[in-house]
């Protein structure tokens, strides 16, 4: 068995998410406590009590799904100490947590650049009218088409046949109204606090450039995927790069799992609230076997093979 890690993204919150892992694992809570204190205020009283509106806002959002993340990354290590990963991977936010799982730099050197992330995100969604549509089958050529035509961008490839569009929210409305014209009848906007992965979160991704040049980051343990290039990244300067070209480009998900396949990967672990990796990475590749570890329960049901 050669077991890839992979890290949630945004939207996969949900109030109440940690708090098992919390009660029964010292590890958890250890990373929740660290959490707590770093940022002063409370991350685990916001993921176990929300409110949903408040896990919603980015600036909290991305701080509690890292910090989530890696409290059942903690907890899971717990429980299986001889278990080892041979890559990790994150979609988006959850590229985060990945290098923190890589040794890229610590748990809360990196929970303060993604409560960074999450400010600078928060204040371009305000500042914009940003809107996403998740566009389910249809030909790619089309929708790259019809993307620059509406002058909006591809924000996600995250498996074959689904891909996210992202933009001024009356431009994205506009492109879902062509694609359904050209027979792409599954184009479904979403729900969304702003257009993530495009070009209306420039500024948020110039302003994390500034960030990143002040903190140490050390070359991977462990090979992380990186989601800009959907390629193993190894050296520093590119790991930097790559995360502020992140903010305001496309994430390669699909690649991502692919390269892992092709470095032995044949199975994925998911790390944080939800099951959305793991239903992507099924899509890419039904070889590969899957696990969730995201409660007690969950991490209860790995089976070492």
């Amino acid at each position: 068995m050669k077991i890839g890690f992979v890290f949630s993204g945004q939207g996969a919150q949900s109030v109440g998410m940690g708090k098992d892992l919390f009660d029964n694992s010292e590890a958890a809570a250890e990373i929740f406590k660290q959490a707590d204190e770093v940022l002063g205020w409370s991350v685990s009283d916001v993921c176990f009590n929300g409110p949903a509106e408040k896990l919603t806002e980015s600036k909290y959002c991305q701080p509690a799904i890292y910090t989530m993340s890696v409290a059942c990354l903690a907890a899971f290590q717990e429980k299986f100490p001889a278990v080892k990963q041979v890559a990790n991977g994150g979609l988006s936010l959850g590229e985060f947590a990945a290098l923190c799982a890589s040794g890229a730099y610590s748990f809360t050197d990196g929970l303060k650049l993604v409560a960074k992330r999450g400010e600078l995100m928060d204040i371009a969604c305000k500042e914009t009218n940003g809107g996403m549509a998740s566009v389910l089958g249809g030909d790619l050529d089309i929708i790259k088409e019809v993307c620059e035509q509406c002058d909006i961008d591809v924000a996600n490839y995250n498996c074959p046949g689904q891909i996210v569009i992202s933009g001024d929210k009356d431009k994205v409305t506009t492109a879902v109204d062509e694609l359904k014209e050209r027979g792409l009848k599954r184009v479904i906007p979403l729900t969304v606090a702003g257009a993530f992965h495009s070009r209306l979160m420039a500024d948020a991704g110039k302003g994390f450039a500034e960030v990143l040049a002040e903190t140490e980051i050390v070359s991977p343990e462990i090979t992380a995927m990186q989601n800009f290039t959907g390629k193993a990244v190894n050296e520093v300067s590119e790991i930097k790069e790559n995360l502020v070209n992140q903010v305001a480009g496309s994430v390669r998900w699909e690649e991502c799992v692919r390269e892992m396949v092709a470095q032995g990967v044949d199975t994925i672990v998911e790390f944080g609230p939800g099951k959305v990796l793991t239903g992507l990475a099924k899509r890419t590749d039904r070889s590969l076997k899957l696990f969730n570890a995201n409660s007690v329960e969950s991490i209860e049901k790995f089976i070492q093979e």
